[in-house]
């Protein structure tokens, strides 16, 4: 095991999260993937090893340190981009059923290609509009937990998400800075969607501490039949 490796295993059992062998080759096939189809289209920003682990692999894991997710059942990744938090979170509890939902379809290829490279079973990948796909049968009101990293600001999200999440679920929303403004720009929109705020949980990455923040919001009832709008309106027209 490498150094970086080491650091990565060790900042997870810091955490109470163990990793085995295998989950270490998948994320080192996982980084190879990224870095490879990097060159041909723009996944991230973040290219440097040591950084990939640390900013997107355990930032994705760090959901496992406030939630147990072998409870989890069904995972739905919205707008995951180059698979964040999904993948990762899927390398670590191999038993959930996943599914990922992004609106470009070079995205969805990258993602089977490493689905194909890392042998994962029960991923389901989607290349379509949240908007569309939080309306059918099968996916709305569906899902244990939803999942959404750094996508938009939270009264957006809510109507993205939250239509996916099965009453009594958890939508988890993962952010950068202090969302104690966004929440309470969201209040409106929780309140239509029928969410509510269970917790609020800061930390800091390892090394460089830059801040994390994980809002977890419960579903409450079933989601109304007007919601989710027609594409591109969330975005357009907030809830808020």
């Amino acid at each position: 095991m490498d150094p970086i490796q080491q650091h990565f295993t060790d900042t997870l059992a810091a955490q109470h999260i163990a990793i085995n062998e295998q989950q270490l080759e998948q994320f080192e096939g996982y980084y190879q993937e990224l870095i490879t189809w990097n060159e041909k289209m723009n996944l991230t920003g973040i290219t440097e090893r040591d950084q990939v682990y640390n900013k997107h692999f355990y930032d994705s894991i760090s959901l496992a340190f406030y939630m147990d997710l072998n409870e989890i059942q069904t995972l739905a990744d919205i707008g995951s981009g180059a698979g964040f938090p999904g993948i990762p979170l899927k390398i670590m509890f191999p038993h959930i059923k996943l599914r990922i939902i992004d609106s470009l379809n070079k995205r969805i290829q990258f993602l089977q290609s490493v689905v194909n490279r890392l042998g994962l079973q029960d991923v389901e990948l989607i290349h379509g509009r949240a908007e569309e796909w939080g309306q059918k049968e099968g996916y709305r009101d569906h899902h244990d937990l939803v999942t959404a990293r750094a996508v938009a600001k939270l009264s957006v999200l809510n109507e993205f998400c939250l239509p996916f999440v099965k009453t009594g679920g958890t939508f988890a929303a993962m952010k950068g800075i202090d969302p104690a403004e966004e929440i309470q720009h969201a209040f409106r929109s929780l309140g239509l969607l029928k969410g509510k705020v269970r917790e609020v949980h800061h930390f800091q990455l390892p090394v460089e501490e830059s801040d994390r923040h994980i809002i977890l919001i419960t579903k409450e009832a079933a989601t109304p039949a007007k919601y989710p709008r027609k594409a591109g309106t969330p975005m357009k027209e907030p809830l808020g």
